[in-house]
């Protein structure tokens, strides 16, 4: 299972500030999972085609091998740490779980 999630940060959020959490705080901690195989932040530059800006400036994408032993793990302490850190970063997060139709 994939799981992405878009969002903008808040008004008054640096993005200096947000990308230095992430990369210091939010994707170790997340990376260090038994349970997520992969987990990246990527910021959005556009919209192929559309000189409109894009809807959301973030996207992060985890990629749970085991979503048992995922949702197991956001329980724990560390996790529920990051997450409220994460929650004064972002705007109203969309938080969407997938599964793979077609695999090669």
């Amino acid at each position: 299972m994939k799981i992405i999630v878009l969002f903008n940060l808040k008004a008054d959020v640096s993005v200096e500030a947000y990308e230095a959490w992430a990369k210091s705080r939010d994707l170790p901690v997340v990376n260090s999972l038994t349970s997520v195989d992969d987990f990246r932040v990527f910021q959005f530059t556009g919209l192929l085609g559309s000189e409109a800006p894009p809807p959301f400036q973030y996207i992060e994408v985890i990629d749970v091998n085991d979503g048992d032993v995922f949702f197991t793990e956001i329980g724990t302490d560390v996790m529920k740490a990051v997450a409220a850190e994460f929650q004064e970063w972002a705007d109203a997060p969309l938080f969407l779980t997938t599964s793979e139709i077609v695999a090669v």
